[in-house]
């Protein structure tokens, strides 16, 4: 059935949120790290929880390549220690194949398995998976009942979606089926991002659409907010008006790990500060040393300074920055870059407040251009 008239949801102010829970998981906070294609991997997901993050998704992993033994298939395979609590994110198109590499991310100690049922990337849709699925409700749900009995209760599963293909009814009710069918089914949590497929990432999400979603399940199920989260002020703001009981953050995390930070600050009643140069190069140097330990002096550079051209927004001169990580390819380039704009004697200085900062981060267009690679949040 299309979901109920807009209405206005129940209001969780920050002093009487509930503890975000996914099945048995208990999330030390309601602002979390999203899968983010390209860029969620070990190093981002590090860098992430040294600055506050609670929870942190594995960049989208497509299910037949779990299947294939390999190098690949070992790396996505293995979590480390340090890197929970962690949800494995997947994508397909064939129930089966679905099921199966669900069980794999359970036996190789993913904490949560994430279902991707909102990718709008075209290639992604051409093969069925992603974003198709949920205009497809009995393919998206006999997916989620393999799933489900591949990981047989052994780690909570999670569904990530978008509020339909389009605008249209028959898709609000393709929305509707498939949210009532996974927690019908034993799904702990869905997470929406309301834009629909066909508007990708251009123009406003309706966070109008989330609370009516909220409304709609009524209090119990688990359900979390996507999109347009740039500050820690977004972050609670969506929690506050659409009743979601979580959020996760996407474009609004890279190059700011400091916004997870920044939602406990507000949440305890600090004001939240903007890191100073410091604290931002100390970021740096320890992305770009995970980002080469994982992935070696071929590919290690490229990763590292994508996030890089990210960061340079919370700088003073960010533009200047930007451009000249965009130009970094070694470790010598890199570490001159951060000599001439990080020095030491600039250590304590900050570019203003921690609210203006991380919306400049976001008005920054060119860093995804010059960079030559932009966030896809899965």
């Amino acid at each position: 059935m299309v979901g109920p008239e807009p209405q206005q949801p129940s209001r969780r102010p920050a002093s009487h949120l509930r503890p975000l829970r996914i099945g048995d998981l208990e999330i030390a906070g309601p602002a979390v790290q999203a899968a983010l294609s390209g860029y969620s991997d070990r190093a981002m997901r590090r860098v992430a929880r040294v600055h506050g993050a609670p929870y942190c998704l594995h960049e989208v992993v497509v299910d037949k390549l779990l299947l294939q033994p390999g190098k690949l298939q070992r790396q996505i395979l293995s979590v480390e220690t340090d890197d929970h609590p962690i949800g494995g994110q997947i994508m397909g198109a064939e129930p089966v194949v679905f099921g199966k590499a669900a069980r794999l991310m359970a036996d190789a100690g993913f904490d949560v398995v994430d279902l991707n049922f909102g990718c709008p990337v075209p290639k992604v849709l051409g093969r069925c998976r992603g974003g198709f699925l949920v205009g497809d409700p009995p393919t998206a749900l006999e997916m989620i009942d393999r799933v489900l009995e591949a990981v047989a209760g052994d780690v909570p599963v999670s569904v990530k979606m978008r509020r339909g293909i389009d605008d249209s009814a028959d898709a609000e009710r393709s929305f509707f089926t498939i949210l009532e069918g996974a927690f019908e089914r034993g799904v702990a949590a869905v997470t929406v991002h309301p834009r629909t497929v066909e508007q990708r990432y251009v123009g406003p999400s309706d966070w109008e659409f989330l609370a009516r979603v909220r409304c709609h399940l009524g209090d119990d199920p688990v359900l979390l907010g996507s999109g347009d989260l740039f500050t820690a002020a977004d972050c609670l703001d969506m929690i506050a008006r659409t009743g979601v009981d979580g959020v996760t953050v996407a474009r609004g995390c890279i190059g700011n790990p400091w916004i997870f930070a920044q939602v406990a600050d507000l949440l305890a009643g600090r004001v939240p500060r903007a890191p100073s140069l410091g604290e931002q190069r100390a970021a740096l140097e320890l992305h770009w040393f995970e980002s080469l330990a994982d992935h070696g002096d071929r590919k290690g550079p490229g990763r590292a300074r994508n996030h890089a051209i990210k960061y340079a927004a919370l700088h003073p001169d960010g533009e200047a920055v930007r451009d000249a990580f965009v130009a970094v390819r070694g470790e010598a380039a890199f570490r001159a870059v951060l000599e001439r704009y990080y020095p030491a004697e600039r250590s304590a200085e900050r570019a203003g407040d921690a609210i203006d900062l991380a919306a400049a981060a976001h008005r920054l267009k060119s860093c995804g251009v010059a960079g030559g690679r932009v966030a896809s949040p899965s």
